[in-house]
């Protein structure tokens, strides 16, 4: 097995995906995840510190007039590298599963990746069925296997796989690899990351996230500043071409359509009906799919509000643009990118960017939504079942007033209220602010409730000594690794 390069995170996945050698029979793996989230890369890690054998089958990316003889002899290619079969020109999927299956390894654990498999199967509508079968006759009854299904186009997998009734009951495991944690990403930087400071920290993070491909590519040597403009504006960096190599291998025809929703939603979350609004079509099916498929592929997230005093779920519901990378891409490289491929941009200082301070807000609040559970633990929360969590939202009408909060988080005990701020310094108004918001709420008499702070920047002076916060909690806090 090739030598693999540092591997962060995902240790509680891993250890699932252990607990499947003790079966008698193989395991049916699915592995789901935006594009460059670390799926491939995290079977690998699992067959290197679990198996003895690894084996590694990619389709074709999209391409005009592509069909099933190209990925069948792409298939064929990589079926002759991996084992001791001559070149073949395979005729069908059938016989390819079936001469993979015999292929394999006779002894000692194997895991068998099948990636991008929606691309695997272009131009062949019984293609999963052929998969079905295979499974079931050639690959199922063996011990020691684990196959892997992983794709980047989620709604391929969910149409063929996992709403398939054919493979019902076939899957041991469906993995959705999120980013990576703030502690997990720290770690790409090793130990130049102690001479990082919090905010430098942060702006690299609010155009990464935590996507592993992108956390690779930061030389924690150089400033922030100097590697956001290596990666993002300069016509041959991987950040400058990485929007348009996403949407057109993960949604083909379909992009134009999937990037007009994202560019909708580069500022505040939306509703339906304000998406609807703002891109001038219907907020039926069409509208309604394609928010599921970005869902589902990683790069929106639905928030829906719940009422602070029962708990119960909302009607509300808004749509983020949870990826941190798209937003910076379509707010400040798409609209310079003739300028970048001019060499024009080159000396502009990151805080000229317009409306630099608002959209470096939004990133922030997308990397504490992102990692509640270190927030749960900086909260004292840890063995504590919270009963809901989400962004608060609520409309004006006659009998009350427009409130929107960070982040409403709620336990059997109390209702927990949470702005983010994101400032060099964090004014002392914010006190008056979340005072505002905790009175259009309108607990329930007796209702506990408590605010808490999560901000990057100085406090200014007398906000921590009004006492009105419950916690405090410093973003360096959630980098710590628990």
């Amino acid at each position: 097995m090739p030598a693999l390069p540092t591997y962060h995170g995902r240790d509680e996945a891993q250890r699932q995906f252990g607990e499947l050698w003790s079966k008698p029979k193989a395991s049916l793996v699915v592995l789901q995840g935006r594009r460059r989230i670390g799926k491939s890369a995290f079977a690998a890690q699992c067959a290197k510190t679990q198996a003895q054998h690894f084996l590694r089958f990619e389709g074709l990316a999209p391409r005009d007039e592509q069909g099933r003889e190209d990925q069948l002899a792409a298939f064929a290619e990589q079926l002759h590298a991996q084992t001791a079969l001559p070149r073949l020109k395979l005729e069908s999927w059938p016989q390819a599963f079936q001469l993979l299956a015999n292929a394999l390894p006779a002894s000692g654990r194997t895991v068998l990746l099948l990636d991008e498999i929606s691309w695997m199967g272009c131009g062949d509508r019984d293609f999963a069925g052929h998969l079905k079968v295979a499974w079931d006759n050639w690959f199922s009854t063996r011990r020691n296997l684990v196959v892997v299904l992983c794709g980047s186009v989620s709604s391929w997998i969910q149409e063929n796989i996992l709403n398939n009734t054919g493979f019902v009951g076939r899957c041991s495991l469906t993995f959705s690899l999120a980013p990576l944690r703030l502690p997990e990403c720290v770690k790409f930087w090793g130990k130049k990351a102690e001479r990082m400071g919090t905010m430098e920290k942060i702006r690299l993070l609010s155009v990464t996230g935590g996507v592993p491909r992108y956390l690779e590519e930061i030389n924690p040597a150089q400033t922030a500043e100097q590697n956001l403009h290596r990666l993002c504006f300069q016509p041959e960096a991987l950040l400058f071409r990485e929007f348009d190599a996403i949407f057109s291998a993960i949604f083909d025809r379909r992009a134009g359509y999937y990037r007009g929703i994202c560019e909708a939603l580069a500022g505040p979350a939306k509703t339906v009906l304000e998406l609807s609004k703002a891109l001038g079509v219907e907020r039926g099916g069409a509208l309604t799919a394609a928010l599921e498929d970005l869902v589902q592929s990683g790069f929106l997230q639905r928030d829906q509000a719940f009422d602070p005093a029962s708990g119960r779920t909302l009607r509300q519901i808004k749509f983020r643009l949870s990826d941190n990378y798209l937003r910076f891409y379509l707010r400040y490289i798409e609209p310079a990118k003739r300028r970048i491929e001019r060499g024009l941009f080159k000396k502009l200082a990151l805080d000229a960017l317009p409306a630099w301070d608002g959209v470096m807000g939004l990133q922030f609040e997308n990397l504490v939504l992102q990692n509640l559970d270190a927030l749960q633990r900086e909260l004292g929360l840890e063995t504590t079942p919270i009963l809901n969590a989400a962004p608060y939202f609520q409309n004006k009408t006659q009998r009350q007033e427009a409130c929107q909060i960070d982040l409403l988080l709620r336990t059997r005990q109390a209702v927990y209220v949470l702005e983010m701020k994101l400032r060099q310094v964090v004014p002392k108004s914010t006190i008056t602010e979340v005072k505002e918001k905790v009175r259009r709420l309108k607990l329930p008499r007796g209702q506990s409730y408590r605010t808490v702070l999560v901000y990057a920047g100085e406090l200014e002076s007398g906000l921590a000594e009004e006492d009105y916060f419950d916690c405090l909690v410093p973003f360096e806090s959630l980098l710590r690794d628990f």
